[in-house]
């Protein structure tokens, strides 16, 4: 199971809106076959581990989700794995999607196979929870990635932040953007830093799209994000209503309508629920302390990936988060800490939502 989670992950960031499954066909003490799910989440890894192994009479499947039972682009797989006479199926979670959610285990069963549930649950939940937030709670999982100084800036005094942190903090951050869905930002990101917000210099076929968080469309037509929009999706989460402005129509962005805040800015909630329900599982977020405060303050980022450099900006600088605007006067969300690294000249350290449901 522990080599199923680990070619799950091959697909982090590829398969949504289907999980990133792992299979590990074996007999006799022999791997007959491995998979993962595919880009855009077809095949399946059980469809791609019976095709590598031809054979599997007998075998034991270990998979990392309870195998689909319902009839999508793909046959079910827990038909898949009845027709290739399995002896047995060990799975660490259940499918909590309704059109599964038990009934693959038990087809099962019914045809005589024997299933062995809960086998890494706990590794396995954490591997797959965007999917579950997603399907469980009307969201993606965020994650919001902070790069700051030692006094908790963003930008100095003039509003400069490039680079805050070193080469190797910023090749992290790519191999981060690449186990998610879409990489965020906020439309002050980008009217001040015109970021690209793909991934580069690890060979990536396959990219992240982007979101810009924009209530009165004000994305510059030339910017880097409009120009490439054809070639990397770029999503815009606007206030409904906003009039598209001349320069934004017919380039190939996809234009989010979506609820506001009394004070104009975009329901960060509302915005959240949308891009869930076009499939999203997983966003990374790297926009600046507005739209990171909204983010905190709405319970919404469940992980934060936070790189500290040794320089000081001072009071006048940026902060890193702005006001939690609407939360009690002592709010102050928890976050534990799961991890800490040394990357460069800089420290990593990732913290984890207290109390997170899944």
């Amino acid at each position: 199971m522990a080599h199923a989670l680990r070619l799950g992950a091959r697909g982090m960031g590829r398969t949504w809106p289907n999980p990133a499954v792992g299979c590990v066909l074996v007999r006799d003490g022999r791997v007959l076959g491995r998979g993962w799910t595919q880009p855009g989440g077809r095949p399946h890894a059980e469809t791609m581990a019976l095709a590598q192994a031809g054979d599997a009479t007998g075998a034991t499947a270990y998979v990392t989700l309870e195998p689909c039972a319902h009839h999508g682009h793909t046959p079910p797989c827990a038909e898949a794995l009845i027709a290739a006479r399995v002896a047995r199926v060990v799975t660490a979670l259940t499918d909590p999607d309704p059109r599964v959610s038990g009934r693959g285990h038990a087809m099962l069963r019914a045809a005589g196979i024997a299933v062995t549930e809960g086998v890494l649950a706990d590794a396995a939940r954490a591997a797959n929870t965007g999917f579950l937030q997603r399907v469980l709670g009307g969201t993606p999982h965020v994650t919001l990635k902070l790069a700051v100084t030692l006094d908790g800036r963003i930008a100095n005094a003039a509003g400069a932040s490039r680079w805050i942190t070193g080469p190797a903090a910023r090749r992290q951050v790519h191999a981060q953007r690449a186990t998610h869905d879409a990489v965020m930002v906020g439309i002050g990101t980008v009217l001040a830093d015109d970021p690209d917000l793909t991934v580069r210099d690890l060979g990536m076929s396959n990219q992240p799209l982007r979101i810009v968080i924009d209530s009165h469309l004000r994305l510059p037509p030339d910017s880097r994000l409009v120009r490439t929009a054809r070639a990397v999706p770029v999503w815009v989460c606007h206030a409904e209503g906003t009039p598209i402005p001349t320069g934004l129509q017919d380039k190939g962005l996809t234009l989010i309508p979506c609820a506001t805040d009394p004070d104009g800015r975009i329901n960060i909630y509302d915005a959240l629920q949308r891009l869930a329900s076009a499939g999203l599982t997983r966003v990374f977020c790297e926009g600046g302390g507005t739209l990171a405060a909204s983010l905190i303050a709405g319970g919404h980022a469940a992980e934060i990936i936070a790189f500290s450099a040794g320089r000081v900006f001072g009071s006048n600088g940026t902060p890193a988060v702005g006001p939690l605007a609407g939360s009690p006067t002592l709010f102050a969300p928890e976050y534990q800490l799961s991890h800490v690294q040394v990357t460069g000249d800089d420290v990593l350290h990732i913290w984890h939502r207290r109390g997170g449901p899944y």
